[in-house]
């Protein structure tokens, strides 16, 4: 049994098409396909079946997709062993992450490793909940959020390691009149006009919530994905919208108060590859991540500010 075959196995599984993977192994999607019918001479039984106009494995695939993986792993476990006994974690960790959580989470992760033997590669998505996990398969380490749990939607088979918990609270202009309450029900804003962002993203999970705690629909004039742009048009209407407390800043004429009786938190959680979470320079990197989104946390505990009296 050839471990390339497995490894390409594997690859399918992660990616979905012979073109994803010939274009992430940098080979032609011919050459791609010849090594999968090399593979299933070899084995002798069919890896692959036609699905729509691509490939998709047979339960034999899978099998041997997951057997793969179980190497990788097992071969990162060894390298991470003797990485250790030889040095220091060491080399160029890739990071792909949201931008708001990022915002929050890198520049101190960058600072604390600039000591170290390690560098970071980052880059930003702003993607749907359940798109973050395909990062993985080229990224190293993705820092996605949900609003049902650690796990978000389509993290099947990644390792999850829980980063931080932020509350997504309702902000609003300054002087709006809302502004005056401590703390904010569903009854209280689902007459007030939206700003939102666009279906499948953990926020308006959270608008999805007011709209079944009081029965109707809320009126979103907006969808937007940029927090510093929903965070300007806030603070010159009358409109609400929902964004996360750490990094939305209270100094340019927006006021965020807690939202009570509907789930208004967001776990932000890292994403990995079983094999890349192995690596001896990945963990410390994810050591990292955890106790600044740890101290992330203690700093906001006190929660949003109280209007003056």
């Amino acid at each position: 049994m050839d471990i390339r075959h497995l490894d390409l196995l594997r690859e399918l599984a992660a990616r979905g098409s012979v073109t994803a993977v010939a274009r992430a192994t940098y080979r032609t999607p011919s050459a791609v396909s010849q090594q999968l019918k090399a593979a299933q001479r070899e084995l002798g039984v069919r890896l692959v079946e036609p699905a729509g106009r691509g490939l998709r494995l047979t339960e034999a695939g899978r099998l041997l997709a997951e057997g793969g993986a179980a190497v990788a792993t097992t071969l990162a476990q060894v390298q991470a062993r003797w990485d250790a006994y030889r040095s220091e974690p060491s080399g160029t960790v890739s990071v792909a992450a949201l931008p708001s959580a990022a915002t929050f989470l890198l520049p101190e992760v960058v600072r604390r490793l600039a000591t170290t033997a390690i560098s970071l590669r980052c880059s930003d998505f702003d993607l749907a909940e359940a798109e973050f996990a395909r990062l993985a398969a080229d990224d190293d380490v993705v820092i996605a959020h949900s609003l049902t749990g650690p796990r978000p939607a389509g993290a099947d088979g990644l390792v999850v390691v829980p980063l931080a918990r932020e509350p997504l609270d309702v902000a609003m202009a300054d002087d709006h009149p809302l502004a005056a309450r401590a703390a904010l029900t569903p009854d209280d804003v689902a007459g007030e006009d939206w700003i939102g962002v666009p279906p499948g993203y953990p926020f308006d999970t959270v608008l999805q919530s007011l709209a079944r705690a009081v029965g109707r629909e809320l009126a979103v004039s907006q969808r937007l994905r940029d927090n510093r742009l929903v965070e300007a048009l806030v603070a010159s209407s009358r409109h609400l919208a929902i964004l996360p407390r750490f990094t939305t800043p209270t100094d340019a004429g927006v006021t965020l108060r807690p939202l009570t009786g509907v789930p208004a938190t967001r776990h932000v959680t890292a994403l990995l590859r079983p094999d890349r979470a192995e690596r001896l320079s990945v963990r410390h990197v994810l050591e990292v991540l955890r106790a600044v989104g740890a101290e992330g946390e203690r700093r906001h505990r006190r929660g949003v500010s109280a209007p003056s009296p």
